[in-house]
């Protein structure tokens, strides 16, 4: 009894299964499978692949347009921009003292011989009064003399006294002339500010640096400067050049210049300067170059990315290296000639950096290179 219930539960339950796939066939009797999703396939003819919008390769293609640019003669070297210092004056109080107006603000544009602060110095002070004091017996000595030599004329003096006042006259003259020179080494050509202490922009310029206010004490060779005075439309760029590289360096050199600030410009320098003498240490040579700055975009200690320029050539197409696909020996890009189109062109590299590749020809500027997803595309079309 209980075989014959048995059977007719396995009986049941094959009949229900058979229910079930009969429900699921189609009407030709191809079962029907779950939903996927499938990417749009790529049309491929030769070395051109198209895409129909929407297709989600095109989510993971990048293209821009190529730029022409000097081909460089080495790999970018790292340097950083300076002040050229033959405009640059870095000023420091002559005399010992205390600050008690400043007349100029960071960022000012100043002339030569300008006010820039004042200072209650007592070096200054004893200057002054040494000056002073030097001009009255001049004028003493000269009235004495003027009357010796009077007197000695009209054969009244004799000449001793004659002689004795010409030279204290003389000594006298002496040391007006030190003390006039003592106020002019310290920048004063004549007193000013009420008998304080005048420092004066040695040099026009614009106001770089600043490191007083009223109440400072300052002292000869004070450290930092108590000003900076520069022309921020010329500067320096400082790089340190490998020895295995310095060939590719001389005088009247262009050399290309990028900062981070300006991820997409590049700066043109000339070489001004290449060091004779090689650091036994870090095994470089310094470079001085200058470079014209009128917007003053670049800032004196920005970090910076110099590269020799081959001078005399013309510029060549730049991509970057992601953007060259290597297919045995040869070498090819992708360019988007539409929508959704790319042909794969062979191309011919001149140099390869760290980042980028120079071509010599199968590409023009201006053309939109893809430059990330080549390797997807080249995929692509070998698998068409």
């Amino acid at each position: 009894m209980k075989r014959r219930r048995l059977a007719g539960v396995v009986v049941l339950v094959a009949l229900v299964a058979a229910a079930i796939f009969a429900y699921r066939l189609a009407g030709d009797g191809t079962p029907v499978p779950a939903r996927v999703t499938q990417s749009a396939p790529a049309e491929a003819s030769a070395n051109v692949l198209r895409f129909p919008a929407g297709s989600p390769q095109l989510a993971y293609i990048r293209a821009e347009a190529a730029e022409a640019k000097p081909e460089p003669l080495v790999e970018a070297l790292p340097g950083r921009i300076a002040y050229d210092e033959n405009r640059t004056a870095r000023v420091t109080a002559p005399v010992a003292g205390r600050v008690t107006t400043v007349v100029v603000q960071l960022g000012e544009s100043v002339s030569k011989g300008q006010t820039l602060a004042l200072i209650d110095s007592p070096d200054f002070t004893q200057a002054l009064a040494d000056s002073e004091r030097a001009q009255l017996d001049l004028r003493q000595k000269r009235h004495v003399f003027d009357r010796e030599k009077l007197l000695f004329e009209g054969e009244v003096a004799p000449r001793k006294e004659y002689e004795s006042a010409q030279t204290d006259l003389e000594e006298a003259e002496v040391e007006v002339s030190r003390t006039r020179k003592r106020l002019e080494e310290l920048g004063q050509g004549s007193p000013g500010g009420q008998g304080q202490f005048v420092l004066r922009a040695p040099v026009a310029g614009v106001i770089t640096e600043r490191s007083m206010t009223p109440g400072t004490q300052v002292g000869p060779g004070a450290d930092p400067p108590l000003f900076v005075i520069s022309d921020p439309t010329q500067l320096r760029v400082i790089v340190d050049v490998p020895e295995q590289q310095i060939a590719a360096l001389r005088v009247g050199q262009d050399i290309a210049v990028e900062v981070d600030a300006y991820p997409h410009s590049a700066f043109t320098a000339k070489v001004v300067s290449v060091g004779d003498v090689l650091d036994p240490v870090t095994r470089r040579v310094q470079v001085r170059c200058s470079i014209h700055n009128p917007e003053r975009q670049l800032k004196p200690e920005m970090y910076a990315r110099v590269t020799p320029i081959a001078t005399g050539q013309p510029p060549r197409v730049r991509v970057p290296n992601a953007a060259v696909v290597v297919v045995g020996v040869k070498n090819f890009v992708f360019v988007e000639t539409g929508p959704g189109t790319f042909e794969r062109r062979l191309v011919v590299p001149s140099s390869q950096g760290r980042e980028f590749t120079f071509l010599k020809e199968g590409l023009q500027a201006g053309e939109r290179v893809v430059v990330s997803g080549a390797l997807l595309l080249n995929s692509e079309l070998q698998g068409n």
